[in-house]
C-alpha cells in the first residue's frame, strides 16, 4: 500500500506543490495520526517539504490553537473546525471535509472476542473487563466522551471509572490494550496502531458515533500555498482507496 501510494503522490505533487520546497506546520486530530503520518512521508519525500505535527485529542489541541503558535494547517473534528470557523481563526472557503469515522472496540489479540452487537452486549463486555482504557478526560478526547455518555445513560459510569486506565490518546488506550495494562478500550477506528491490538469491530449503530473531520488553513498560516498543496495532493481522487482502506467512510 505504500508503494502505491508514493507513487500516486509523485504525480500529485508535481501538479501540485509549490517551486519551492516548505516548512508546513500541521496540528491533527488522534484519528488521522496513520494516514496523514504515511501521507507526509511521502509527500516530503517527493516534494522536499518539512513537515512538523502535533496530533492530540480535542482538548489539547484547542489549547494548542489557541495559544498563537505557528499553524499552517488544522486537521479536525467538525465540531472543533465549527468553532475555530466561528472564532475567525480559520482562512474562508480553505475547509475540506476529509471524511467520517467511526469508533470501535479494542482488546488484546489472542484474547476472547467478545460480543459487540447490541448496546447491551457492549454494556455486558464493559461490566465484564477487570480493566478498561480510555483518553484523559482532561484532555477532551472524542471517545472518551462518547464512552462516559453512554456508560452514565447505562447506569455503569462508576463501574467503568473505577476501571480506568488513563491514556494520552485513543491510540494510546489501544497500546495499553496490547501490552495488557488493560482489557479492553474504546476508540477511533483509524487510531489503532499497536500490534497486538485487535480490533472486534465497530460500535453497534444504535450506539456509534461518527466523526467528520476536516482540514483547514488558519489566518495566520505562514505558507498557505504549501498547506493548499499538501491538502490537494491528499485529496486527490487517486488518494480515495487508501483512505477507504485506513478505515475512513466518504461522506455522501
Amino acid at each position: 500500500m505504500t508503494m502505491l501510494r508514493a507513487a500516486a503522490f509523485a504525480t500529485l505533487v508535481v501538479a501540485a506543490a509549490p517551486a519551492s520546497a516548505a516548512e508546513i506546520n500541521v496540528v491533527a486530530a488522534g484519528a488521522v495520526r496513520g494516514i496523514i503520518g504515511g501521507m507526509i512521508d511521502d509527500y516530503s519525500r517527493q516534494s522536499g517539504s518539512k513537515f512538523h505535527l502535533t496530533v492530540g485529542p480535542t482538548g489539547q489541541l484547542r489549547k494548542t490553537i489557541a495559544s498563537g503558535e505557528p499553524v499552517d494547517l488544522v486537521i479536525v473534528s467538525a465540531p472543533l473546525m465549527a468553532e475555530l470557523e466561528g472564532s475567525g481563526k480559520i482562512a474562508p472557503g480553505s475547509r475540506v471535509d476529509l471524511g467520517r469515522v467511526g469508533l470501535g472496540v479494542v482488546v488484546r489479540e489472542g484474547a476472547p472476542l467478545p460480543d459487540i452487537s447490541t448496546p447491551e452486549a457492549v454494556k455486558a463486555a464493559l461490566l465484564k473487563a477487570r480493566s478498561i482504557a480510555y483518553t484523559d478526560p482532561k484532555l477532551g478526547g472524542t471517545s472518551v466522551e462518547h464512552l462516559m455518555k453512554f456508560a452514565d445513560s447505562v447506569g455503569i459510569k462508576d463501574e467503568v471509572t473505577g476501571k480506568g486506565v488513563i491514556s494520552t490518546g485513543g491510540n494510546d488506550a489501544a497500546a495499553k490494550v496490547a501490552d495488557g495494562k488493560a482489557e479492553i478500550a474504546i476508540v477511533p477506528i483509524t487510531d489503532i496502531h499497536a500490534k497486538d491490538a485487535k480490533l472486534v469491530g465497530g460500535l453497534p449503530e444504535p450506539i456509534q458515533l461518527w466523526t467528520v473531520y476536516t482540514a483547514a488553513i488558519p489566518k495566520s498560516s505562514a505558507d498557505p500555498a504549501a498547506a493548499r498543496a499538501f491538502v490537494a495532493a491528499m485529496t486527490a481522487p487517486a488518494m480515495h482507496d487508501h483512505w477507504v482502506k485506513a478505515g475512513w467512510q466518504p461522506l455522501k
